[in-house]
């Protein structure tokens, strides 16, 4: 069974490696798919390494709460500014589709037990996993953005490059995470375990795949700037822990 995150890690690279080689309907449900396998990853592998309460516990915090803040977020622009989503994503419940709270358990998971390895104490756990999570965004709204599955009715102030999304959407995902990682860190708070390779891998292939794809394939140059350096902050650290003992 410790080998399931390894191979669920495996099919989900593959699933990204395709991503810009396809486009329309194709893509839409390239993404589904994959957000699919990365929920059943992390959950998995909560379990596996933390025991069931861990998993419950990202799955509830992550995925219902989520969920909620999406909701609240659709009926009445807080925390992240006036936006919808189109019906590429599949079924909507209170107009956000049921894909989207899935893809916060996904990342959030291996953003958690990232701070866990690089640094020590609670509050400085959350605030570097919340930093991570929050800054995953600023690859992940320009491409979502760009494909047209969500929009802005009021995209302004944005950040230079990146049109189309408020910097209120960025500080609603950082709010957001800072909630989900201080719930996160009452029933995860142990030391790194050696099972944890699949999340750092995870994690590390997140970033450097999303530079590189923005960069070259996606034609979105500012994202990959942005992106680059600011989830890089809260990501390289990682390389250099990787190095020491745990």
């Amino acid at each position: 069974m410790r080998r399931v995150p390894w191979a669920l890690l495996g099919v989900l690279i593959l699933a990204q490696i395709c991503y810009p080689l396809t486009s329309g309907d194709v893509r839409a449900g390239l993404t589904v798919a994959t957000v699919l396998i990365g929920v059943a990853l992390s959950v998995s592998h909560a379990a596996l390494s933390r025991g069931r309460r861990a998993a419950a516990a990202l799955v509830g915090t992550a995925m219902l709460g989520g969920f909620a803040v999406e909701a609240i977020g659709v009926a009445t622009g807080f925390p992240f500014g006036t936006y919808d989503y189109s019906g590429e994503l599949g079924p909507k419940l209170l107009g956000v589709p049921l894909i989207i709270p899935l893809a916060w358990t996904w990342m959030a998971w291996p953003a958690w037990l990232a701070a866990v390895r690089v640094v020590r104490g609670r509050l400085a756990r959350i605030a570097l996993a919340a930093a991570g999570l929050a800054a995953w965004d600023l690859f992940l709204d320009p491409q979502m953005v760009a494909e047209g599955y969500w929009r802005w009715q009021d995209a302004v102030p944005a950040l230079p490059g990146l049109p189309g999304i408020p910097i209120s959407n960025y500080l609603g995902w950082l709010g957001f995470a800072l909630l989900l990682m201080t719930a996160l860190s009452t029933v995860s708070t142990t030391n790194p375990q050696k099972d944890d390779g699949p999340m750092y891998a995870l994690w590390l292939w997140t970033y450097f795949s999303s530079v590189l794809a923005h960069a070259v394939f996606l034609d979105l140059p500012a994202s990959a700037v942005w992106g680059g350096v600011i989830m890089g902050a809260a990501v390289l650290p990682l390389l250099l822990r990787l190095r020491a003992p745990a």
